[in-house]
């Protein structure tokens, strides 16, 4: 189980390697990738959102809450304290990579509790929902890419850094396995804490940047429309099949 989860974590590097076969500069490159960055975050989040209501409202509004307030509190922290280089990036390009980078890991904590309590409920299962992270994981990886390489970070540092998102997923898969029960319980919070995180992100970074370097707001959101509604399908066809 610990191999499989670490299976669906790798994954996501592979998020990155269509960016070993293009060039991503420009104001209008950047544009375009913070848009198409946005929409997956929001795809993801839809998803996110639906299957936390299936586990009760409650935990919905909780985690949707937390969420928030975990992307308003820590971009607050960076802005007082400073904001770290992150390989080749630095100052709000730093930033807005790292806030993403913590967001998606936020997320992966979900998909880790998922690996394990699926294995609950037998290895067939448990391989099935595996490989479904596993694909799923994959453009998440692109998401975390499209911020940081076309801002001037190296493909293999993207790469790296999208694996690091994911950690979280073998870390607690078998904990879930071993307490399926009570990781459930929390899942619901779990899901909408990382979509509210996303959806925040998007709104308050990605898309104020996006409608700045793109020549229209309706090209900007087109562009969003059409990867957000990419992803959400994508999603939606893993989940059903």
């Amino acid at each position: 189980m610990f191999v499989a989860a670490s299976i669906t974590a790798l994954a996501t590097g592979l998020g990155a390697v269509p960016f070993l076969f293009g060039r991503f500069t420009g104001a209008r490159v950047l544009g375009i990738c913070n848009a198409v960055a946005a929409g997956v975050m929001l795809g993801a989040s839809a998803s996110l959102l639906i299957e936390a209501s299936k586990h009760g409202l409650v935990g919905l509004g909780v985690g949707l809450v937390f969420g928030v307030g975990f992307v308003v509190a820590a971009r607050a922290v960076l802005g007082r304290f400073g904001t770290p280089d992150l390989g080749q990036l630095t100052g709000g390009d730093a930033r807005r990579a790292l806030l993403v980078v913590a967001i998606m890991t936020a997320h992966s904590v979900a998909e880790g509790v998922g690996v394990g309590a699926a294995f609950g409920g037998g290895d067939t299962l448990g391989v099935a929902i595996t490989v479904a992270i596993a694909i799923h994981n994959i453009p998440e990886g692109v998401a975390v890419s499209l911020v940081m390489v076309p801002r001037g970070a190296s493909v293999r540092s993207a790469a790296l850094w999208s694996v690091f998102t994911s950690l979280p997923q073998p870390l607690l898969a078998v904990p879930a396995f071993l307490f399926v029960e009570q990781f459930r319980a929390v899942l619901p919070a779990a899901l909408a804490f990382a979509a509210g995180a996303m959806i925040w992100m998007v709104v308050r970074e990605l898309l104020p940047e996006t409608f700045e370097q793109l020549a229209t707001r309706r090209l900007a959101l087109g562009y969003v429309g059409v990867a957000g509604t990419g992803m959400f399908a994508f999603q939606t066809l893993l989940l059903a099949s």
